[in-house]
């Protein structure tokens, strides 16, 4: 049985944008395939939460070679726009604008599959902040249904 959500969706302005894609990669230094995030719709110190998105097309650079003729959006992916989601909230919450690496992946589990088109919500709980690591739980929902989950560890470099 999956977990319950971290966030509930239905809380958040799913039509609007309170980060966008531009201030995101302002505060992120990746930059062209890996651009993963579109955007947030929720992001709150007070409740160290937020929810980011994804818009997964079918133009997209790992489409043609991941899986022929039924694009799978990898999960190493799915993990990437987790751990980027969890840098900005962290930068939130703290105030800081460290830069992140990944420090490790634990409790990880793939639920479903995302395939174009689509929109991916990364929903991000801030669970530990300190100066040189950082902790979130992370879930992908997609089509209302929960796609993975994962803690995600960043360490400052």
């Amino acid at each position: 049985m999956p977990p319950s959500r971290l966030i509930d969706l239905a809380s958040c302005d799913l039509g609007g944008v309170c980060i966008d894609k531009t201030e995101i990669y302002k505060r992120l230094p990746h930059r062209y395939e890996f651009q993963v995030l579109d955007g947030f719709v929720h992001a709150s110190k007070e409740t160290r939460s937020a929810v980011a998105f994804a818009d997964i097309n079918p133009d997209a650079w790992w489409v043609r070679g991941h899986v022929e003729g039924r694009p799978l959006l990898p999960g190493v992916v799915m993990l990437e726009m987790a751990a980027q989601a969890s840098a900005i909230l962290s930068g939130i919450v703290t105030g800081s604008n460290r830069f992140l690496g990944f420090g490790a992946v634990d409790r990880c589990k793939f639920r479903g599959a995302v395939t174009p088109p689509a929109r991916l919500y990364i929903l991000v709980l801030d669970v530990e902040d300190r100066p040189r690591r950082v902790v979130s739980d992370t879930q992908g929902v997609c089509d209302d249904k929960l796609v993975f989950e994962a803690r995600i560890t960043g360490m400052a470099m």
